[in-house]
């Protein structure tokens, strides 16, 4: 079987079914995904992982469908307890296939170690001293993490800022850092210890915080779609329509930034998700994210929309620093799996998928708002899971959906009525959960 993404029908099928779909459109062995269900954490290794541990917490782990990016489809792993995100992305990327998918461009993978230095006297003389010297600086970063520079990246750059006022006496050096594969948290941090004390020296100051920085503006991804406004449509709209109100709303985003919060958490459904489900750093990745939205003294989306011609055409832009190895994969056996699910082998190639996926969520909950409303989906899979907390089992979960919906009472107090009522009718069926 090809590599695909496109499975048609996939939500109707059984957990099994749907792991052997997953299996033969990946070419990774079945026996993997049936395995997953026992492959988290145990409480062994959380014990030697974090502190305090009481027990191991799951979530959904879920696969993405329909996501085409440069030419390549790609099943992209979830891990998410919100309803309908997974439904929704999966859903906004086989539109987007109508446009020919995603393309995606990642720059290198570039992360800056950061030095405070503090009670410099002479901010202009301390900066020139420094950068005569920052071909022996870079040396002796690289002389810190050597197994890095043996896999090609290391120390390529240092830059320099005066922060505050005379007054402050504060200057910062970045140096940035090459780190192939691996998100890079520890080997950055190595850096900025390596070179800390020399860099005091030189500025004739005192060393403060060193440490790297989670705005990697230097790590971006840019990712772009066009949707042809006929993908667009709804039963009760046309796709012209619909692609007005996604670019008014893209507006809304750009002039508010109460709006463009909500905006941007919509991004980060998708793209958290498949950073969770890789192992990766995600609180980095959205203290970053937010960062970089706020980079121009105001806080503004990650992704905008405009009609050109006969097309919507959608743009994601955000710093993303992931890594394939080390870290949560070295422990995590799902995490792992769900990493040999994307196919990447680079964590460029990873770092793409994310933000596809980031991008994919943003059109579907600025299609829903400009159509049918965020709540008519949201709601309809958010009440399967207030059935199944009602004490709802098999066909009874959709029944229960159904019927809470339909009474316009998605509470847990209704759906236990309506589950009462079903074992009324049936005295076989499972008893109501207290």
């Amino acid at each position: 079987m090809a590599r695909t993404s496109r499975i048609p029908g996939f939500f109707k099928l059984s957990v099994g079914e749907r792991r052997r779909l997953v299996a033969e459109a990946t070419h990774l062995d079945v026996r993997a995904f049936e395995a997953c269900e026992g492959r988290g954490l145990d409480v062994g290794t959380s014990d030697k992982t974090v502190e305090n541990v009481l027990g191991v917490y799951g979530l959904p782990f879920a696969a993405t469908l329909n996501v085409r990016v440069n030419g390549e489809d790609v099943i992209a792993p979830m891990v998410i307890e919100e309803p309908s995100v997974v439904a929704a992305a999966s859903n906004a990327a086989r539109i987007a296939r109508e446009g020919g998918g995603f393309t995606a461009e990642a720059d290198p993978p570039l992360v800056a170690a950061q030095v405070q230095l503090l009670d410099v006297e002479d901010a202009g003389s301390a900066i020139e001293r420094i950068r005569a010297r920052e071909k022996e600086l870079l040396a002796m970063a690289d002389a810190a993490i050597p197994g890095l520079v043996a896999r090609g990246g290391g120390a390529r750059s240092i830059e320099i800022r005066r922060l505050g006022t005379p007054a402050d006496r504060m200057i910062v050096v970045d140096t940035f850092v090459d780190c192939r594969d691996a998100m890079g948290a520890n080997l950055v941090n190595s850096v900025a210890e390596a070179i800390g004390d020399e860099l005091a020296v030189i500025a004739r100051g005192r060393v403060g915080f060193r440490i790297l920085s989670n705005l990697c503006d230097r790590r971006k991804v840019k990712v772009t779609c066009r949707v042809p406004f006929h993908a667009l449509k709804t039963d009760e709209m046309g796709g012209a329509d619909v692609a007005r109100g996604m670019e008014e709303g893209s507006r809304f985003a750009e002039l508010d930034p109460y709006r463009a919060c909500t905006h941007n958490k919509g991004i980060m459904n998708g793209v958290d998700a498949v950073v969770i489900a890789t192992g990766n750093d995600w609180r980095a990745v959205e203290a970053g994210a937010h960062a970089y939205a706020a980079r121009n003294g105001r806080y503004e989306p990650l992704a905008t929309w405009r009609r050109e011609g006969e097309e919507l055409v959608g743009t994601l832009e955000m710093p993303l620093a992931l890594g394939i190895v080390g870290g949560t994969l070295r422990v995590h056996p799902t995490a792992r799996l769900a990493l040999e699910m994307t196919g990447c082998r680079r964590a460029t190639d990873l770092a793409v998928v994310a933000a596809t996926v980031g991008l994919a969520s943003n059109l579907a909950a600025l299609r829903a708002l400009a159509s049918d409303g965020i709540q008519r989906g949201h709601m309809g899979l958010h009440a399967r899971s207030v059935a199944v907390a009602a004490g709802a089992n098999g066909d009874q979960v959709e029944k229960v959906a159904s019927r809470i919906i339909e009474l316009g009472d998605i509470t847990l107090d209704a759906a236990r009525k309506v589950v009462a009522e079903l074992r009324a009718a049936d005295p076989t069926s499972v008893a109501v959960a207290e």
